[in-house]
C-alpha cells in the first residue's frame, strides 16, 4: 500500500491531537479523542515492526528449545522441544505468527517450569537464558509513544 498504513496512521495522530482535539471544548472528548490517537499511533508503530518482531521471536525460541531438548531428562518434553525447534513459520501474516508464537511460548512456559524444578547443573544457566528471552522480548515489544513539541 501506498502510502505505508504506519504513514497514514501516524498522519491520523497528527491531526487528531494537534487540528481536532483543540478544537474540542468538553473534557470528556477531549480525552477521549487523545486515547484514540494515542492507539492509532500505537498501532502504527505495531504495523510496521509486527511480523518481524514475531519472526525473531519465533526463531529465538526455536533455539532455545533445541538447546534444551538436548539438555532434558524427560524424554516426552525432549521429543517436542525438539520437534518445535525444527518446525518453520509457515506463513508471514501476522494472524499465522501469532498462532506459531503462541504454541511456542506455551512450550517455552512449560520448559521453563521444568527447568525451575529441575537440580541438574544446566538448569539454573539455562533458566537465566530463558529470563535473558522473556527480558529481551518484553523491551522489544515495548511500546514508544510520540513527543510533539
Amino acid at each position: 500500500m501506498k502510502p505505508e498504513v504506519d504513514v497514514v496512521l501516524g498522519g491520523f495522530l497528527g491531526t487528531l491531537l494537534t487540528e481536532i482535539a483543540p478544537q474540542l471544548g468538553a473534557e470528556y472528548s477531549l480525552g477521549s479523542v487523545g486515547l484514540i490517537a494515542m492507539t492509532v499511533g500505537m498501532a502504527a508503530q505495531e504495523f510496521d515492526r509486527a511480523a518481524d518482531l514475531r519472526v525473531a521471536e519465533n526463531r529465538e525460541m526455536r533455539a532455545l528449545f533445541s538447546e534444551a531438548a538436548k539438555l532434558v531428562g524427560d524424554r516426552e518434553l525432549a521429543a517436542r522441544l525438539e520437534e518445535a525447534a525444527a518446525s518453520q513459520d509457515g506463513s508471514f501474516r501476522v494472524s499465522a505468527l501469532n498462532a506459531t508464537n503462541d504454541a511456542l511460548a506455551k512450550l517455552l512456559i512449560e520448559l521453563q517450569a521444568h527447568v525451575e524444578e529441575s537440580q541438574a547443573d544446566w538448569a539454573a544457566p539455562f533458566e537465566a537464558k530463558i529470563w535473558d528471552y522473556i527480558v529481551g522480548a518484553a523491551e522489544r515489544r515495548r511500546v514508544v509513544l510520540p513527543t510533539f513539541g
